[in-house]
Formats: C-alpha cells, structure tokens, sequence
C-alpha cells in the first residue's frame, strides 16, 4: 500500500462519522410515510407528496378536530374582527396568521354570523397581506374554501 492509499483509508473514516445522521424529515412531499417526533403532539403531520385532495390535504387527527371545536371554557380577550382567507393548504394544523398578535398563541376565532367556532394557533402575519386560516381551521369553521370570512379572533 503506497502512502496516499495509507491516507485516504485513514481519512475516509474520519469524514464520514462527521456526516449527518438522518434524523427524520417533517417538511412536506415526503414519500415515505416516516415523520420524525412533532415538538408537540398537537401538531398535525404534513400532507404526502402528491397530496391534491382536501381530504389528502387536511391531515388533522379526529382528536385535534375535536378538541379545536369543544366548546371554550372562556371567551378569551378580544382582539378584533379580521376578513381572512385560505393560507397555504400544505401547512398542517389548525392555525390562523394574523397582524393581530406579535408571538404564537393560544386562540379562537369564531365566524361572524354563523357562530361557528374552532381554537386555533394564532401565528403573527409576516409581511403584508390579510389574515390567513388553514384548511383545517376552514373545514372546522363549515366555511368554503374560497369564501373570505369575517372572523373574530379571541386570545385565549
């Protein structure tokens, strides 16, 4: 064995215990039906690759739709009424973007005429633009997709 050869087997070892492990990949358009840990069990996981339906779209468990729509224990202070539109149907949970608050919280948000209600996250607004529901948040709220709801969002 020459010395570079004595080198690189020397070396190679050495590079590939710096790379990094696989530790699971929770962005969207994975096509293996593996997900790492969620942070917290409320969070839904993202939609499969290819994912065109609402049905494929909306990935919120049974219990999260459940537990967004039980009734509140308490209103919550009142944070003010927001016209609001679908946000990015690949972005899983029950959340809605809003200018109305500057850090992610707890919230409700209840649908101007019809009563209907759902808990959400509310997630500050980046940049310009209005208010934005998840299509799960949408679907719980019995709203249509392409309807711009008038909502009153609540923090809880």
């Amino acid at each position: 064995m020459t010395g570079t050869s004595r080198i690189l087997f020397a070396v190679f070892p050495i590079i590939a215990a710096c790379a990094p492990l696989d530790q699971g990949d929770d962005r969207p358009g994975r096509d293996d039906g593996a997900t790492s840990v969620q942070p917290e069990a409320r969070v839904a996981p993202p939609p499969r690759r290819g994912a065109n339906t609402v049905d494929a779209l909306d990935t919120a468990t049974e219990e999260q739709r459940a537990a967004a729509t039980a009734p509140p224990t308490a209103e919550g202070e009142r944070l003010g009424e927001v016209t609001a539109s679908l946000g990015d149907p690949t972005d899983p949970g029950i959340w809605m973007r809003t200018g109305l608050v500057e850090s992610r919280q707890s919230g409700r948000v209840v649908v101007e005429g019809s009563g209907a209600g759902a808990t959400v996250e509310l997630i500050p607004l980046e940049g310009e633009g209005g208010a934005q529901l998840s299509l799960s948040a949408m679907r719980l709220l019995n709203v249509a997709l392409t309807d711009l709801p008038t909502v009153i969002v609540y923090r809880q």
